[in-house]
């Protein structure tokens, strides 16, 4: 089975929206530094994919990456996937009962309610994104009518994957469907050809998610942006990280005899 490198796209979405780009404002990990990837942690990531061979020497199974796109600041993408939507039909619980309990003309009341309740966004025709349809904050409680700047951002997500790594054939990226839903069900990967060594560019394409009031409606805009990454075939063996020996079983402890 071909050995799996997960890499962790960090995005700060605020800072990106504002300046329209991703330099400096994406931070890349994965989990290949104890083979050398450098740059883990900043925007400078090379992600080092070992050779795959069988016993004898031959070539054997590819290499496979897979890429995952996270917001910093933003509730947690392991959080349970109903959470936003419990948190939004809370607030419509609580806002129904003041309701009822409310005298007609109290309209002070009624604006309380209405700020407690939340707004709800559309998510644009042009968009991508599974989105909730009320604005949380950063907190994960839903915003109200007059929420400051601390919303929780959607997930940042990939729509294509290009540049010299793809036109010459070294890796073979794809979008895949996956029941776990943390990331609403896809996910991007790639097939890395491990025989030919070398450092080689390749372009995330991500769509961020802007909040922009129209016609006094809500509504998550679409806003494409690109970064750039590198990966560095090595001829190296894949290795078991525990042992730093090849593939196999790992070594049992020595256990004293039972008496």
């Amino acid at each position: 089975m071909a050995q799996q490198h997960g890499i962790i796209v960090l995005v700060d979405v605020n800072n990106a929206l504002k300046e329209r780009s991703l330099d400096g404002n994406a931070y890349w990990f994965d989990n290949m530094k104890f083979l050398g990837s450098t740059g883990e942690g900043t925007e400078k990531l090379t992600t080092i994919v070992p050779g795959a061979y069988f016993l004898d020497g031959s070539q054997a199974t590819e290499q496979v990456l897979n890429w995952l796109p996270a917001a910093l600041g933003s509730v947690p993408p392991t959080v349970p996937r109903n959470y936003l939507a419990e948190q939004a039909r809370h607030t419509d619980q609580e806002a129904l009962q003041g309701i009822a309990e409310l005298a007609p003309a109290d309209e002070a009341e009624l604006g309380r309610i209405r700020e407690q309740a939340g707004r709800r966004a559309r998510r644009s025709h042009s968009s991508r994104s599974l989105v909730t349809s009320k604005v949380l904050d950063a907190t994960g409680q839903v915003a109200g009518a007059n929420a400051a700047d601390t919303y929780n951002y959607p997930t940042p997500v990939i729509t294509d994957i290009t540049g010299p790594a793809v036109t010459e054939k070294i890796i073979y990226p794809a979008q895949y469907g996956s029941p776990d839903m943390t990331y609403d069900g896809w996910y991007w990967a790639a097939t890395v050809d491990t025989s030919r060594p070398g450092v080689y560019a390749y372009t995330m394409h991500i769509q961020l998610h802007e909040l922009v009031s129209r016609d006094d409606e809500l509504v998550w805009e679409p806003v494409d942006l690109t970064c750039e990454s590198y990966l560095k075939v090595i001829t190296d063996p894949k290795r078991n990280a525990f042992t730093g020996a090849g593939l196999g079983v790992l070594p049992l402890p020595a256990f004293p005899p039972i008496s």
